[in-house]
């Protein structure tokens, strides 16, 4: 059975990429016809689902992996500046959306909670403030604060600081600015924006189960209820279905994606709903990953905004799972190898035995050593307060490199055909915040025709674009104020 009509685009995966692609093609060109086919019952239900992610708005505030330390001793805050104006983008874009009312309330996705970094022992601490004064000297974070002080770290996080050791050395950063997201809830609102302005169809539990190119791309799309087979075709596919992506970019057929593999990583979180504990908990604090450990096992103590309920959330913990899904098949790793990249995943286990035995300690960390970990954070912690909760499933990226056979990256990359017909995105964290820097790269890459054309549009809904928020002080503090306006949040004016 067919489509009944042949859209312009058709979108695979109802997560947080497929509804900000879908909406800011229909605000460039709001004539063009869309249609998605999603597996699950409804939309954002897999790493999109607030309790699948931290909710970190990452604007690179507190991750101190986005900051190294060089061999020289200084610190490097070019990968930060880069996610954090990555991040402004987004912004932007929903305060767009939330001021023309495509967006609700923005109060139902975003809060303000502050973003810390906190760190112990004489080296760190000494690693934490050279990165606090190179940061703070740089207008996107000069709001940054600093403080070693135990009566300010008291006043700043308390139940960090209670029960800790009295001579223990320490020390925070602090960027009031940050947020919480359900990216949840975001996701679901844009979907229900595409529905109401129309030239967009949606499908539930349907699954795309091959992809050929005859011509126009052709999709084969299993109903997953009663097993009937559709067919739908498009001269352009974005496939933003997370984990799912590898398997259709292989499908495909398009020599762009040989040589790439899937690295998935499961994670669990230890999760505490006694509101007498969250309300004295205002902060997503990071720590600082063990020497010899991947950024995935960043520790962070986080505010989490849910539904309008508050809760804290520890971890993650790592472990490694075959799926490429939550919701998918124990089989997906082994149907995603093929000849073209056995070379890489060889190349890739034997140049990362490091994190291979982290993820064999993790899997295998029983749930006194989980709640430990809990402890070197939150001393007070009492164990009938918490309890474990499975994040979403994570699909690091393995790529061919002419030097090493292959390596494995940490991030997104958008994989397209050679005529950027069909585009797929790869990878994991932090893809969530910077779905827009996403989109705006899909646009540039796939519709060059059209740009000239789109560049007022693309200036109204994204004031910044086209020019840098890290090189322009003036134009930084213009957008942030505005945002903070429009969203209600503690971002600085």
């Amino acid at each position: 059975m067919d489509s009944p009509f042949q859209p312009d685009v058709i979108l695979v995966g109802a997560g947080i990429m497929s509804a900000t692609v879908g909406v800011l093609l229909k605000e460039l060109n709001p004539a063009l016809t869309i249609e998605m086919f999603e597996s699950l019952e409804g939309a954002g239900l897999e790493s999109s689902s607030a309790w699948n992610n931290a909710g970190t708005g990452h604007a690179a505030n507190c991750e101190l992996n986005y900051t190294p330390e060089e061999k020289e001793g200084g610190i490097d805050i070019s990968k930060a500046l880069k996610v954090n104006e990555a991040f402004d983008l987004s912004l932007q874009f929903w305060s767009y959306l939330v001021k023309k009312r495509a967006l609700p309330h923005p109060e139902t996705f975003i809060h303000s909670v502050p973003h810390i970094s906190f760190v112990t022992g004489s080296e760190n601490v000494a690693f934490l403030k050279k990165r606090y004064e190179v940061m703070a000297k740089h207008h996107c974070y000069s709001s940054m604060e600093y403080t070693e002080d135990k009566a300010k770290l008291k006043e700043w996080i308390p139940l960090v600081m209670e029960g800790r050791d009295a001579e223990e050395r320490g020390a925070a950063t602090r960027v009031l600015g940050g947020t919480d997201i359900d990216f949840g809830a975001l996701t679901r609102s844009l979907f229900e924006h595409l529905e109401r302005i129309g030239g967009f169809k949606v499908h539930y539990a349907h699954r795309v189960v091959d992809i050929c190119r005859k011509g126009s791309w052709h999709l084969k799309i299993k109903e997953i209820k009663t097993g009937q087979i559709k067919f739908s075709s498009s001269q352009f596919v974005f496939l933003g279905a997370g984990g799912g992506v590898l398997s259709l970019l292989q499908k495909s057929d398009i020599p762009e994606i040989k040589g790439y593999a899937g690295f998935p990583v499961s994670g669990l979180w230890l999760r505490c709903d006694d509101l007498k504990v969250a309300q004295r908990h205002q902060a997503k604090v990071y720590g600082k990953a063990s020497i010899g450990s991947p950024p995935m096992s960043v520790p962070h103590l986080d505010t989490r905004i849910v539904n309008g309920k508050r809760s804290l959330l520890f971890g993650p913990y790592a472990g490694f799972s075959s799926k490429f899904l939550k919701e998918g098949s124990f089989l997906d790793l082994f149907c995603s190898i093929r000849p073209g990249n056995i070379g890489s995943l060889l190349a890739v286990a034997r140049d990362n035995v490091a994190l291979t035995k982290y993820l064999i300690t993790q899997v295998f960390q029983s749930p006194r050593h989980r709640f430990a970990s809990l402890q070197e954070y939150y001393p007070n912690a009492k164990l009938e307060e918490w309890r474990l909760e499975t994040a979403g499933q994570r699909v690091q990226i393995i790529k061919p490199d002419p030097k090493r056979g292959a390596i494995l990256q940490f991030g997104t990359e958008l994989i397209s055909a050679s005529d950027h017909s069909l585009v797929g995105l790869l990878g994991a964290s932090p893809g969530a915040s910077i779905a827009v820097s996403i989109a705006l790269e899909l646009v540039e890459r796939c519709f060059p025709s059209k740009l000239t054309e789109w560049l007022p549009r693309l200036r109204e809904i994204i004031p910044s674009y086209g020019k840098s928020l890290i090189d322009n002080a003036e134009l930084c503090k213009q957008i942030r104020s505005e945002i903070a306006e429009t969203l209600k949040t503690a971002i600085d004016k």
